[in-house]
C-alpha cells in the first residue's frame, strides 16, 4: 500500500492506473478508521480495481467552537486497518497541501444544507463538498463512497455531481451499528461509560419511529413526537432537531406519502451524535 503526503504523489499513480485501464475507487474519510468505515472500504474493493482512502480531518468543515483540535486521530491504526483491506493508496496530506494560504475558492450545495444539520452547523456543508471536489479532482475515481449514517452529505454530494456534471458514481452503503444498535462514529469515542449507556436512547427511540411509520402511521408530527418523548426519557440526552424530511430535498413534510428520512442530532453530555432511518416504500 502507498502512503502518499502530497497531491502530486496521488495524481501520478492515478496517471499510471488510468493508463493501465484500471477503474479507481475512493472513500473519503476523516480518519480514525471504524468498521462503518471498513464496510466501504471493503464494497469499494470489490467493485474497482484500485482503490483510495483519503484520510484527512477537514479543518473548513468545523465551526469556530468545534473539535477540530480534538477530533481523533490514530494514523498508524488507519493505515494497519486500510492494508488489510486491500487498499492501494492511502491520502493523508496535511491542511497546508491542501489549503494554501490564498485559498479562496468554496463548493456548496443550496436548500439541501439549510436544514437538519446545516441549521446549527451553517458552514459545514460547504467544507463537505469544497474538500470532497478537491478529492474527486486529485483521484479521478469511476466510484466514490459514503455512509448513510451521514444522509444529509451524502444527499448533498449526490446533489453536488448531478447539477455540476462530475463523471463518478456516488455509492451509498448502509449504517454499521455496535451490537447494542449504536451507529458507529469515531466520535463515540468521546463518551464515558454514563454517556455510552445513555447514548443508546437514539436508536430506541429511531426504531420506534421507523416501526410507527412502517405500520402505516402517516403524521409526521406524530412520529417526530414519539421519537423526542423517548430521548427527552433520557436526562444525559439534549436535542438539536429531530425532523422527518422527504429523502431527496431533505424538506419537512406533514404527511407520511413517499419516500422519507427521519435524523436526528443529539448531544450525550456534550458529544453530538447523529443517527436517522430511511423509508423507501410505504406498505
Amino acid at each position: 500500500m502507498i502512503i502518499a503526503n502530497t497531491i502530486d504523489t496521488v495524481k501520478e499513480k492515478v496517471r499510471e492506473w488510468k493508463k493501465s485501464g484500471y477503474s479507481i475507487g475512493l472513500v473519503p474519510t476523516m480518519g480514525y478508521l471504524h468498521e462503518g468505515h471498513a464496510s466501504l472500504i471493503k464494497r469499494a474493493v470489490e467493485e474497482n480495481d484500485k482503490v483510495i482512502v483519503s484520510d484527512f480531518v477537514n479543518p473548513i468543515q468545523f465551526g469556530a467552537n468545534e473539535d477540530l483540535a480534538t477530533y481523533p486521530r490514530d494514523f498508524v491504526t488507519d493505515c494497519r486497518m486500510c492494508d488489510e483491506l486491500g487498499t492501494d493508496l492511502i491520502f493523508h496530506p496535511n491542511p497546508e497541501e491542501m489549503y494554501s494560504d490564498d485559498f479562496f475558492s468554496y463548493v456548496g450545495v443550496d436548500t439541501l444544507s439549510k436544514g437538519l444539520c446545516g441549521k446549527s452547523r451553517p458552514t459545514h456543508f460547504n467544507g463537505v463538498c469544497t474538500v470532497v471536489t478537491k478529492l474527486f479532482n486529485i483521484a479521478e475515481a469511476d466510484r466514490a463512497y459514503f455512509g448513510e449514517k451521514d444522509y444529509q452529505q451524502l444527499a448533498i454530494v449526490r446533489k453536488m455531481v448531478s447539477d455540476l456534471n462530475y463523471n463518478i458514481e456516488i455509492i451509498g452503503c448502509p449504517i454499521i451499528r455496535e451490537k447494542d444498535g449504536l451507529a458507529k462514529s469515531s466520535r463515540n469515542t468521546y463518551l464515558n461509560q454514563a454517556e455510552r449507556s445513555a447514548a443508546l436512547i437514539l436508536h430506541k427511540a429511531l426504531t420506534k419511529g421507523e416501526e410507527m411509520v412502517r405500520s402505516g402511521e402517516k403524521s409526521a408530527k406524530k412520529v417526530v413526537a414519539t421519537i423526542k418523548e423517548i430521548i427527552e426519557s433520557e436526562p444525559l440526552a439534549k436535542i438539536d432537531y429531530v425532523e422527518l424530511v422527504d429523502s431527496e430535498k431533505l424538506q419537512p413534510v406533514e404527511t407520511i406519502e413517499g419516500p422519507i428520512l427521519t435524523a436526528l442530532a443529539v448531544y450525550i453530555g456534550k458529544t453530538r451524535l447523529i443517527d436517522n432511518f430511511f423509508v423507501d416504500s410505504l406498505a
